[in-house]
């Protein structure tokens, strides 16, 4: 158990006996991104939240989204818990023109969340119980610990991520880990990866579904989920543009496919709380697939009832504005640009790499610094109170959420990175 859990229950006291064993289980992760966040709340350069903000530090919004707030008396209705029919047929139709290699395959409707978060709930109690194993690289987004495993009951098994300093995909340890004991996995991949900015390349793409199927081969029952957050983010060419879904939709019978994405940093739109899961495997039947459907919205139901109706008929709105996809391609091209001034400055300041190895980045909103000689904790702090910058620390990583940081302040966030390393290894 957690500490922070065994902490929480501790204060609680003979109350505690009123929590079930998910309840005892459960913590708030005071010291995890949200905690390092509250921390860095002053700090004059802020890198450490998922969102992303203009230049001039406003937040980095589409006016198709922010006009509709002004929407009519409709908006104010149950949207039913599968969510609202025309969105749900509206992001249907767009993952197509997203995911061309989707076109001839079979798949459910998606079924609507409050955001990715809630729809890795749904994931978690529809195929995670006590004892099964969740497959997640070594890198990964500290809230998978929370669901699946302190609020289900699973147990994440780890692989390292990378192959030694080479910055490719570690599909071999991947597979190694799927053929371990236990008839059931459930494997989560996230590209554009959170914590890393990282997205598989196109060879990468192909050892993975290759390694997922040879495990499927061997007799291995495997969920795969894609959490596709940041999907659409990225930067370079060589990189697979598209949801691994499409292949893993009709890979093998013995894999089921369930696909998460929605509106938050695809649109832009953090607070609206809008997403989707979609369901697949191989032979699939338009009754079994509607089936997957009614059990999310089962547990749609018996959690939150239904999903922001408010914020469903935003993106309906937004998606059918013709200036979105114009909008959209101008706000991407903000974070592609600061993607750009953070590889011109690593290649002006090779003495940078006396301070920290950058991690494999191609996409989304972060990329990650590993520190030399230091620890990651005492860097992240001697930011803050040397010079005001936040991070956020993940598995013995510096992350850095670029998608915040006008390109103006970019230098100034790598030379303070590298000279607080310098610090806490001289012990300054």
């Amino acid at each position: 158990m957690n500490e922070l859990a065994v902490k929480l229950n501790e204060t609680l006291g003979p109350a505690a006996e009123f929590l079930s064993s998910a309840g005892r289980r459960m913590y708030f992760p005071y010291g995890g991104i949200l905690g390092q966040g509250a921390e860095a709340k002053k700090c004059e350069i802020n890198a450490t939240i998922g969102m992303a903000f203009e230049e001039d530090g406003t937040p980095l919004v589409m006016e198709c989204f922010s006009k509709s707030l002004n929407l009519d008396k409709k908006t104010f209705l149950y949207a039913g818990s599968f969510g609202n029919p025309d969105l749900r047929a509206v992001w249907r139709e767009m993952e197509f023109r997203k995911n061309p290699s989707l076109v001839g395959r079979t798949f459910s409707n998606p079924v609507v969340t409050n955001a990715l978060t809630h729809g890795l709930r749904v994931t978690a109690e529809l195929f995670a119980g006590p004892g099964d194993a969740v497959v997640v690289p070594d890198l990964y987004w500290d809230n998978y610990a929370l669901v699946f495993g302190e609020a289900c009951g699973a147990k994440l098994e780890t692989f390292e991520t990378f192959v030694g300093g080479n910055g490719r995909f570690n599909a071999e340890a991947m597979k190694a880990k799927l053929l371990e004991d236990g008839e059931k996995k459930i494997l989560i991949l996230n590209f554009p990866n959170n914590p890393t900015g990282y997205t598989a390349t196109i060879e990468d793409a192909g050892e993975i579904v290759a390694a997922v199927k040879a495990a499927a081969d061997a007799g291995k029952k495997i969920v795969v989920v894609l959490d596709d957050a940041y999907f659409g983010l990225v930067y370079e060419e060589g990189v697979h543009g598209e949801s691994l879904f499409a292949e893993f939709s009709d890979l093998s019978e013995n894999i089921l496919a369930v696909k998460l994405d929605g509106t938050t940093k695809e649109d832009y739109v953090w607070g609206l709380r809008v997403g989707f899961i979609t369901f697949a495997f191989k032979g699939a039947s338009a009754d079994q697939l509607k089936a997957l459907e009614a059990k999310a919205a089962g547990n749609v139901r018996s959690s939150i009832s239904n999903a922001t109706g408010i914020g469903q008929r935003i993106a309906l709105a937004a998606f059918a504005d013709p200036a979105y996809a114009a909008q959209k391609a101008e706000k991407y091209a903000v974070l592609k640009s600061r993607y750009t001034t953070i590889r011109k400055i690593l290649a002006d300041h090779p003495e940078y790499a006396e301070s920290f190895d950058v991690m494999p980045f191609n996409s989304g909103y972060f990329m990650c610094v590993r520190p030399k000689g230091a620890d990651a904790e005492a860097v992240r702090r001697r930011l803050i109170e040397k010079y005001s910058t936040g991070t956020i620390v993940l598995s013995g990583l510096i992350r850095l959420a670029f998608s915040t940081i006008p390109k103006a302040k970019l230098p100034q966030l790598f030379a303070n990175v590298a000279a607080a390393v310098k610090d806490v290894v001289k012990g300054a």
